[in-house]
């Protein structure tokens, strides 16, 4: 499948975020991270900023859960108008069922592992997702370095994957930029979460196209 570029609005000015959105019109995706400082340490932002920005933007959101108890709340987001929402696997109890009712709201159901987190046993999953993100740094913060041990685990999801079948994305997130995108791509990413690398540039728009290039340019 072709690139696909998902700006995490985590490094954008949260005062703005209407028109930071609209700073990036080439995004296949916006990234919004939902934190609730208790599944990490930090706060974010939550269900009613999902809801305004739906309202002021016509990119799909792409909501990152990463939050206790995404069982109750998932499906809130995809009500809301999301057009992807990841859940952790660290922190569903219920997967499958949270999964399939993502869907049947009409989103994408994502499913996230921390860099710790092994993607073996989770490949009984695999059809009941869309995309499976792949953690390459602790969440919790934005601007934190690539974890390049965590590269033989995405180049495990890309196996799993292509054993599968079927069209499951595969997502990173996490110090993805101009340095690593390469190797991201290499090891089988699809979808990438860019942060400090498309809204810390001066021209998020031009960032977004420099970064679709190179992993464009990857030989699987």
């Amino acid at each position: 499948m072709a690139v696909q570029i998902s700006p995490s609005i985590l490094s954008a000015d949260f005062a703005r975020l209407a028109d930071e959105a609209a700073r990036v019109p080439n995004a296949d995706w916006l990234h919004v991270d939902v934190m609730d400082n208790h599944f990490v340490p930090n706060l974010t932002l939550g269900l009613p900023v999902v809801e305004a920005l739906r309202k002021a933007t016509s990119t799909p959101l792409d909501c990152h859960l990463m939050i206790e108890d995404p069982d109750r709340w998932a499906p809130a987001y995809a009500e809301a108008g999301a057009g992807s929402v990841t859940i952790h696997a660290e922190a569903a109890k219920a997967p499958v069922r949270t999964l399939r009712q993502i869907r049947s709201l009409g989103a994408r159901a994502g499913f996230a592992l921390n860099p710790g987190t092994a993607v073996e046993p989770y490949a009984g999953l695999l059809g009941e997702i869309d995309m499976l993100l792949i953690m390459t740094v602790e969440p919790g913060f934005g601007g934190q370095r690539f974890l390049d041990l965590v590269l033989p685990k995405v180049r495990a999801a890309r196996e799993l994957i292509s054993r599968h079948g079927g069209e499951v994305w595969l997502q990173v997130d996490g110090g993805v930029s101009g340095e690593t995108i390469e190797r991201c791509a290499a090891a089988g990413a699809d979808v990438f979460v860019a942060g400090n690398a498309v809204y810390g540039a001066e021209d998020p728009a031009a960032a977004i196209d420099h970064l679709r290039g190179l992993a464009g340019g990857v030989s699987r």
